[in-house]
């Protein structure tokens, strides 16, 4: 585990600042490609979205202040990223047709190994406006506090809330109709 505060100062550093942020990809590629990966889905267009998560880290460093944890300030730039990779991939395909290939793009994806339910709810969970879907993936997959997702995506805890209970809400009603 890394200490976050040495980290800091050596990301600070024009001397350890490679080295530190070498450090600090190997720490957080896993969790962070997992959140990404939840948003678009495709580990190709995952490992694309936190390639750019990395570069736009490494281009904003000296913008990093330390007022929030670094794992905080990655997982908004690489929400952001998703949110962005989402919204150019649908101006080229429908709606309808992104959400109805999503167990198709999964059951063709060597990566995925879920069963029949995974599937499902990664269907009814692509569904979800955008906002909701980054909420539900962020409490329910990562199991992170809404102190700290309020903090990553710059919005109010019961702004939050509301999100989550809307997303499982729509969520339940899917499983409903399944049967």
């Amino acid at each position: 585990m890394i200490n976050e505060p040495d980290l800091i100062r050596q990301l600070q550093n024009e001397k350890t600042r490679e080295q530190a942020f070498t450090l600090l990809v190997r720490e957080y590629q896993e969790p962070l490609y997992w959140q990404i990966r939840r948003i678009v889905l495709k580990h190709d267009d995952s490992d694309d979205v936190l390639q750019n998560t990395f570069i736009k880290a490494w281009i904003n460093l000296e913008d990093f202040r330390g007022e929030s944890r670094i794992y905080t300030w990655l997982s908004r730039i690489a929400i952001n990223e998703a949110l962005n990779h989402m919204q150019r991939s649908r101006q080229n395909a429908s709606l309808d047709d992104a959400e109805s290939s999503v167990v198709l793009t999964l059951q063709s994806d060597p990566y995925f190994d879920g069963d029949k339910t995974q599937l499902q709810l990664q269907e009814a969970v692509s569904k979800l406006p955008a906002k909701q879907r980054v909420v539900f993936n962020m409490k329910y997959f990562q199991e992170m506090k809404y102190e700290d997702m309020s903090e990553a995506l710059g919005t109010s805890i019961g702004a939050l809330k509301a999100s989550y209970h809307h997303a499982v809400k729509k969520i339940t009603e899917f499983f409903e109709r399944q049967d």
